[in-house]
């Protein structure tokens, strides 16, 4: 093959796509957007991949295609709608509702399903489906990160594709006979192991590259519906739509339990129990309650900008289980960040982001936790750029960049 990356023994999911989003980038294999990190990588020879849909007999014989919204897959959705077969696209990361049907004006020309085609098109040419709406999906096109020839794939860390899917098995959309595509470049087809593919993560039964069609023969058993047991109630606000699915699935009776999210793990053990009574002497509770700290109301709960009104973090409630995490990237989002800790198990009770002093500060629950991240984060690398993991200090001598250094600092005060 022209295009090969070894992937070496033990990597992770993180490491395989950083792998190739690095590749990607060194031998310039993509068009804009640029760079590809934490993207479906929009690569040069896209059209030619896509253009190989129209050959297989299940794409032949399908009524209803679901094609999802990334630049590379935009020839995919064109053969569909060229093709005269019906053609649903995911609302981007799921805001307003699962998919959106592509309606073309009527006698379209080429060039009018061209435009329908495009993201722009996507936005002016559709119109939503309801989750109560009798929809059969016969085959869906992906987009990938890495897949292998077996099937088992990787997308970009957010995890929507998986999401779509499950959400389609739980409104009765997708069923064992609905057929899983992907269109990747050659380089993105790797040897993915098996022991990296959970219970929730979809695999696919085609790959097409510029230059193959991969029929995989996956046995691996695709996402049977949504797993409430792995989603937390932060997910049901990004994903309204979530919502309604899970009070369609509880009043039908099914297991609908969220999971217990750090920050309301840790909120938990601080509240104060019952027939707890304060000493009426005491000047600071031993246990915290984050109701009544307006410290803790304006940080915020994980994932926010969580700065004090000065701009300084505080390290006075958890300076023992704080990591300071240095030399972010420029660019980079608060969300992407999340997924890097959540891909090396370590996930802060709070995270406070100052992305433009290129830092964040990560609160765990405890001195231990905060060593077991500070071992997972040494050596993690984000866009070409090692991060700096360590124990935060206190703000007397604590971590300052050259940005903060014409900045007002707190005098400590004297105890």
């Amino acid at each position: 093959m022209e295009h090969t990356i070894d992937i070496n023994k033990g990597a992770t999911k993180g490491d395989i796509r950083q792998k190739v989003w690095n590749y990607i980038e060194a031998k310039d294999l993509a068009n804009f957007p640029r760079p590809v990190h934490h993207r479906i990588p929009n690569f040069k020879t896209a059209t030619q991949a896509c253009n190989k849909l129209p050959i297989l007999q299940e794409f032949q014989s399908s009524w209803v295609v679901k094609v999802n919204p990334d630049r590379p897959q935009e020839q995919a959705r064109f053969n569909t709608l060229h093709a005269g077969k019906t053609l649903l696209v995911p609302t981007p990361r799921l805001r307003t509702g699962l998919f959106n049907k592509i309606v073309p004006p009527s006698n379209a020309t080429r060039e009018d399903l061209r435009v329908c085609s495009t993201s722009q098109g996507v936005k002016e040419f559709s119109i939503p489906v309801g989750l109560d709406a009798k929809v059969q999906v016969d085959l869906m096109v992906v987009g990938s990160v890495a897949v292998s020839e077996k099937g088992y794939r990787i997308g970009k860390g957010e995890g929507f594709a998986d999401m779509e899917y499950a959400m389609m098995v739980s409104m009765g959309a997708v069923k064992d006979s609905t057929v899983v595509v992907t269109v990747v470049h050659d380089c993105q087809v790797v040897d993915v192991p098996e022991s990296l593919t959970e219970s929730h993560d979809l695999t696919v039964d085609y790959i097409l590259t510029p230059t193959r069609i991969i029929k995989t023969d996956c046995k691996h058993p695709k996402p049977q519906g949504i797993i409430w047991s792995k989603l937390d109630a932060e997910m049901l606000e990004k994903i309204p739509i979530l919502k309604k699915l899970r009070a369609l699935e509880q009043k039908a009776g099914k297991d609908v339990r969220l999971k217990v999210s750090p920050s309301e793990s840790e909120n938990a053990k601080r509240e104060p129990k019952p027939e707890a009574k304060p000493s009426s002497d005491s000047k600071h509770s031993l246990t915290h309650n984050p109701k009544r700290d307006p410290k803790l109301q304006l940080t915020g709960s994980m994932g926010d900008q969580c700065e004090n009104p000065e701009g300084e973090f505080d390290h006075s409630q958890s300076a023992i289980s704080t990591v300071y995490l240095g030399d972010i990237p420029a660019g980079l989002r608060v969300s992407e960040l999340k997924g890097f800790l959540r891909e090396r198990n370590s996930m802060p009770v709070k995270l406070t982001w100052q992305g433009a002093q290129h830092r964040a500060f990560l609160e765990y629950s405890d001195g231990q936790a905060a060593d077991r991240a500070l071992v997972s984060l040494q050596g993690l690398t984000i866009n070409g750029h090692t991060l700096q993991a360590e124990r935060a200090k206190s703000q007397k001598g604590g971590h300052r960049s050259s940005a903060d250094k014409g900045q007002k600092r707190t005098k400590p005060q004297k105890t």
